[in-house]
Formats: structure tokens, sequence, C-alpha cells
């Protein structure tokens, strides 16, 4: 369904760790009228975790929003270092430009606590979107296991079923967290993973920038010098355009005709010297059956494997691209 047609604003609750995409995603989200933000939640992962919540509160002053929840969390991945990246998104997240000091407070309570609590409070209508590494969503899992039936559904960004960002085939949220990402895509509930499959196909360029710079607003201005900033940086590199990664998992909030999907079973890989991180992504949703004669086995058949994830496999660029534009223009 367009959301044009949704007659009431979709809860969602934001799981972020700011980051120059992250700060695209929330301002879109929060100039959406067919989303209504309960909660941002705040996760390492771009950058620290002290930084990222910083860099959300901010971004929240910054849109005028201080009314929401901005909650921290976990502080490093479940069971290894935490990866930063500050090569892409500038020493303080934001494409090192400096936003005015929050005028929003931190709230008191514990990220995967507060995630708990709202999914309780609002049962079959809260979607959650995390668009950083998966630490507080696993978190919450572990603690209370009876949200899963209660979520409305979880749209991811993150994964991959063909390529990496961070290695050949690991996408940098899931790499940070490779066993959170098993314990939210196993969880039981909908799952939708906006991976590089889309996100990378959602170039924004030259011609996308000078569209939004013809406007000028606050939020307008400083969108425009952060996607200035990583169009430049992807410039470096040879390329035309910066892919739309966190914005595009808002947008499929939206409104999820931005995307075509196929319901396939998706595991992480986990132990893979060369692997971890990876979301491998079965197509068919089959595996052969095996079993043992003397000192081999034997194909004997083949299984089918239940699905877990809706794998967002096609994305309408140009129509997501101009909404962007159009939410941010003038604000």
């Amino acid at each position: 369904m367009r959301a044009e047609a949704q007659a009431t604003p979709k809860a969602i609750l934001i799981d972020t760790d700011p980051g120059t995409d992250d700060a695209m995603a929330i301002l879109l989200a929060l100039n959406s009228p067919e989303l209504d933000v309960k909660a941002f939640t705040v996760v390492p992962g771009n950058v620290t975790a002290e930084q990222a919540l910083e860099n959300t509160l901010r971004l929240v002053s910054l849109a005028g929003r201080c009314d929401i929840p901005v909650a921290a969390g976990a502080r490093r991945p479940l069971a290894q270092k935490l990866i930063t990246a500050e090569f892409v998104h500038g020493k303080n997240g934001l494409g090192d430009i400096e936003l005015p000091a929050s005028r929003c407070e931190t709230d008191a309570r514990f990220a995967p606590d507060l995630i708990i609590e709202m999914i309780h409070e609002m049962p079959g209508r809260l979607t959650l979107v995390p668009i950083g590494p998966l630490t507080n969503i696993a978190l919450a899992l572990h603690k209370d296991p009876t949200i899963v039936p209660l979520v409305k559904e979880v749209v991811v960004m993150g994964g991959s079923i063909s390529e990496g960002n961070v290695t050949a085939v690991a996408e940098a949220n899931i790499y940070n967290d490779p066993e959170a990402a098993h314990v939210v895509f196993h969880a039981g509930w909908k799952v939708t993973m906006v991976g590089l499959d889309v996100t990378h196909k959602t170039n924004f360029g030259g011609p996308h920038l000078a569209r939004l710079s013809a406007t000028r607003g606050p939020l307008n201005d400083y969108a425009t010098d952060t996607m200035r900033f990583l169009v430049d940086l992807s410039a470096q590199f040879g390329a035309d355009g910066t892919p739309m990664h966190d914005p595009l998992a808002i947008g499929v909030a939206i409104d999820p005709s931005f995307v075509r999907t196929k319901h396939m079973r998706v595991d992480v890989e986990t132990k893979g010297e060369f692997t971890r991180g990876q979301t491998v992504g079965n197509r068919h949703n089959v595996v052969e059956h095996n079993e043992e004669v003397g000192d081999r086995l034997m194909m004997t058949g083949i299984d089918r494997v239940e699905p877990n994830v809706h794998v967002a496999v096609a994305v309408d660029a140009e129509r997501f691209l101009s909404l962007f534009i159009d939410r941010l223009a003038g604000k």
C-alpha cells in the first residue's frame, strides 16, 4: 500500500548510530507525516556510544523534537571489539559539520529496556527500525523474548546477499555485531532486510544535490552540507554519487512499495575467517538431505528450510530520492 493511502501514522522506534547517513535517515523520519517516531535508541557503530548519543541529541534538537525520548544503550558489540568508521563519517560522525549544542536531555532508561517497554505499551503496533548494529535489539530479545509476537515488523538496514562494503561479503552494520544479527534474524518476527542489494542502487549524485541545495532552511542546509560531504568523499574513489543506506530503510517504513522483496532463509556467518558478518541468503529455501551410508554421506532427497527474512532485491530509486529531497526542502 502506498504511503498516501495510510490513514494513521505508523509508530516506529529508530535504533541508530549517527553517522552521516543515520543523520539523514533521522531527519527524513521526523519530516514524514506517515511516521510517528516514538523513541530513538542509540548504539555504537559508526562512532562510539558517547559520540552517537551526542549526535542523536543534537539532531533531535535541530529538528525541534525534544519530546521524543533518546536513550543510550550498549557500549560495545556482544562478542567483539567495536569498529568505528570516522574515515567515512568524519571525526564527529556528522561529516565534521558542527551542529548547535542540544537542548534535549537523555532519557534515563537503558535502550533495550525502553525498547521492551514501548513494545508492551503498543502490542502489534510498533515497528522497529534499526539502522546500526543490532546489539540493542538483541539485548532486548535476550532480556524479554515475549516481545517477539508483539512487534509489528522489524525493518533492518544491513546485510546483503550479493556483496559487502567492509569486506568482500559483509555489510558494515552486520559485520559490527554478527552475533546480535543472528539473534535478531532468527527471533521469529517479521524482518525486512534493506541491504546493499538495494541501497547501492540509490545513488545520490550531483543533480540530486543541486535540487536539495536550491531550497533553504536549518534542516535543509544541514542535509545539503552532509550530502555534499558524502558526494565529495565518494568522488575521491571514482563514484559519481553516494548510496543512501539508512535513509532507504526509513523510506521502506514510510512506503514498502519503494522496494520489492523476496522471502528467503537468511543466516549470519559468525565464524568464517573471510566471511564473518556475511548474510547468507538461500534464494530457493531448500538444502540437500544427506544420510550416512557406510563410510560416506549420500544425498537422498531435498529438505525445505523456513524463510525468515524478507530481503529487498529491487528498488524504485529515483522515486525514493525525490521523496527524500521533497521532505527536507525548505525545512
